[in-house]
């Protein structure tokens, strides 16, 4: 499920298994503008792994990384273009 906000998108991947949390993160980062921002929530663990070294790929920064109660958050900004 996704939402859309004033600061971006909010991506509820719970409860899927790799290698479905990066690839619709990859999917979903396409669609966001420069500057804009996206939440990912997902229950794999695996995706600690995987969703830093997709951005390390394209270039999107890692905000912040937050774990509770099993639940992985993905603070994420799509990547400015270069000058």
């Amino acid at each position: 499920m996704t939402r859309h906000d004033r600061t971006g998108r909010d991506l509820d991947l719970r409860g899927l298994k790799c290698p479905l949390p990066v690839l619709r993160t990859r999917k979903a980062l396409r669609a966001l503008s420069p500057g804009d921002r996206l939440i990912v929530r997902c229950t794999d663990p695996l995706a600690a792994i995987d969703i830093p070294h997709l951005l390390r790929e394209t270039g999107d920064h890692l905000d912040g990384v937050d774990e509770h109660d099993g639940v992985l958050s993905f603070a994420i900004r799509r990547a400015l273009p270069p000058d």
